[in-house]
């Protein structure tokens, strides 16, 4: 069974109080309903996933992200071995510039969230394990392994990415 391309994109803000807000939205529907996720999606065809990083921020939230200016962050793949078919292979990038402001989708509501405060209880359970690394700014390599649940994080690889060379 080969790996699903996907990609996810968390956009940062300064927040009110000093400190860093997070755009995250709660799933409407598709794989992930009712959950609180980062945006993103499939990867097209002749895409790039920073380029399907850039397309899905814009179809879930209306906003716009050049792909100059968003980072690799992490590299993950995620498998369910009861659902082999949800298996993922997933590039996540992050980014501070953009221009709009976050609507509504038929896919996604989202809502900037305090980067120290993340819903976690309403997330995917793998986003405690690397999402607050990769908001700080850490480059990851991971694979998550679910139980049979579909639900819970079985098995965790978490390593530092390398550094990549500017292009």
């Amino acid at each position: 069974m080969t790996l699903t391309p996907m990609c996810l994109c968390f956009l940062t803000r300064p927040a009110p109080d000093g400190g860093r807000e997070v755009l995250l939205g709660r799933k409407k529907t598709g794989f992930g309903t009712g959950k609180i996720v980062g945006l993103g999606g499939h990867v097209e065809p002749n895409e790039t996933a920073v380029q399907a990083a850039a397309r899905e921020i814009a179809e879930e939230s209306g906003l716009i992200v050049a792909v100059g200016d968003l980072r690799e962050a992490a590299s993950i793949t995620f498998r369910f071995p009861l659902k082999p078919v949800w298996d993922m292979q997933v590039d996540v990038f992050v980014g501070d510039r953009f221009t709009g402001d976050a609507s509504e989708s038929e896919e996604i509501a989202p809502r900037w969230y305090p980067t120290d405060e993340l819903p976690a209880q309403g997330m995917w359970d793998d986003n405690q394990y690397w999402l607050p690394q990769v908001l700080e700014g850490q480059r990851l390599r991971a694979e998550f392994v679910f139980a049979d649940d579909c639900e819970t994080v079985a098995k965790t690889q978490i390593v530092p990415a390398p550094k990549t060379q500017p292009e």
